[in-house]
């Protein structure tokens, strides 16, 4: 096994246990390692420090497997560690059919991110005012494993980890979404395909706390649905009874439906895909709600939220979920614009007492900075404002203290006066 020594003072975020390592932080490599090789991390002064898998092309130059001298990295240990993921969702994620299953470092897994989806079994479409709940299944349910490789490690393994996936879900069915842009940082090429089983649907019927959606496992954002968003869309269609609603940035409509299953009065959703709009309409007709209490916008949600605000139009609840505005650190400055544009239109459209969920996913925003965003938009608009609960994703998404790049998604609830 070839090793990794580290510069002297440069193993203080192993010894707290964070899981990457810089390229800058390494003295030398005995050999030439092939990507995604294990390689044996040690101390300038000869101390183990941990295993883990080498990438010659990325920045982040090592991930760690395990920091256990005496636990070899081999099938076994791939096992163990899907065997454990699953076994954590399986005890604390319930009333849904889409699930994350592994979320990378926090599972002791980096670079590897897999959901779970299962058709639930339901007509495509449903009766205005029948609930699905009421339904019986008309087809037989299928369950679809859906992976992202975005690490030279985690591609290496791939084989062992798509038997570990199947052995310990009982699912045949896997499907590769690594269509993902940081795979060029690990010298990796962007892949889509079957791995397992039978190709997914053009479409698969999933259900979340009540509610159906249709899930585009080959050509949707992410591996098909934002898994993520679920705690948050469940609170969205707690509070939405009576109210009046706008969705921005609404993608096939997951807090727009919530709303409108929550009881909401009118739901206006804005996006700039058609597609993604076309199939939002299809969930109404999945959950049997009334279309007439929904209208879709074909267009920019930043011009859109400007328009709105300046004719006067006001809403109960808000909602903006946008797409990643920093995918990097030199993009922070032009994100916070961005974020404190939406935001400002945000508040202007609330009514007196009106709340709005606003979420960055962007990794380089840390919440203490997006708090600060967000505060700013409210001075500007002139309202007073209180943070009524910050927001995350659910508990399929772990984090590890040791590892605070992993809170990702971070989001604040707020009511003005």
């Amino acid at each position: 096994m070839h090793t990794v020594t580290l510069k002297p003072s440069k193993d203080k975020s192993l010894l707290r246990r964070h899981p990457w390592i810089y390229a800058n932080a390494i003295e030398r490599v005995d050999g030439k390692p092939a990507a995604g090789a294990t390689v044996l991390v040690r101390s300038h002064d000869g101390r183990f420090l941990a295993r883990g898998a080498f990438s010659p092309e990325s920045q982040i130059r090592v991930r760690v497997w395990s920091f256990d001298e005496a636990e070899p990295i081999d099938h076994a240990f791939f096992k163990r560690r899907v065997q454990r993921a699953v076994a954590h969702r399986q005890a604390m994620v319930s009333d849904t059919e889409a699930v994350r299953l592994v979320f990378g470092e926090a599972d002791g897994l980096p670079g590897l991110i897999v959901d779970y989806y299962v058709a639930d079994g339901l007509p495509a479409e449903l009766p205005v005012g029948q609930s699905p709940a009421a339904t019986p299944p008309s087809a037989e349910r299928r369950g679809q494993l859906v992976c992202q490789f975005m690490a030279a490690g985690v591609e290496a393994w791939k084989e062992a980890i798509v038997a570990a996936l199947a052995a310990a879900t009982g699912c045949p069915n896997v499907y590769e979404r690594s269509d993902v842009s940081i795979r060029q940082k690990e010298g990796l090429e962007q892949v889509t395909g079957v791995l397992a089983g039978d190709a997914p649907p053009p479409t698969l019927i999933a259900r979340e706390n009540g509610v159906r959606y249709h899930v585009d496992v080959p050509n949707g954002h992410k591996t098909g649905f934002y898994v993520d968003q679920r705690d948050n869309r469940a609170l969205v269609g707690q509070l939405a009874r009576e109210r009046e609603v706008l969705n921005c940035f609404c993608y096939t409509g997951g807090f727009s439906l919530a709303a409108l299953a929550g009881g909401a009065r009118r739901v206006v959703s804005i996006d700039s895909s058609g597609d993604a709009l076309a199939l939002a309409q299809r969930n109404v007709a999945a959950n049997g709600l009334d279309p007439a209490r929904a209208s879709w916008l074909d267009a920019d949600a930043f011009k859109t939220l400007r328009r709105l605000a300046d004719e006067g139009e006001r809403f109960d609840l808000v909602v903006l979920d946008p797409p990643k505005f920093a995918p990097a650190r030199e993009h922070v400055d032009r994100a916070a614009r961005a974020y404190k544009d939406i935001n400002l239109s945000g508040f202007r459209l609330l009514r007196p007492g009106g709340l709005l969920f606003t979420y960055s996913c962007s990794g380089a925003i840390d919440m203490d900075l997006f708090q600060k965003i967000v505060a700013g938009a409210a001075a500007d608009a002139r309202v007073d404002a209180r943070i009524l609960k910050r927001l995350g994703a659910g508990v399929d998404h772990p984090l590890l203290t040791a590892f605070p790049e992993g809170e990702y998604l971070k989001g604040l609830l707020l009511q003005i006066a």
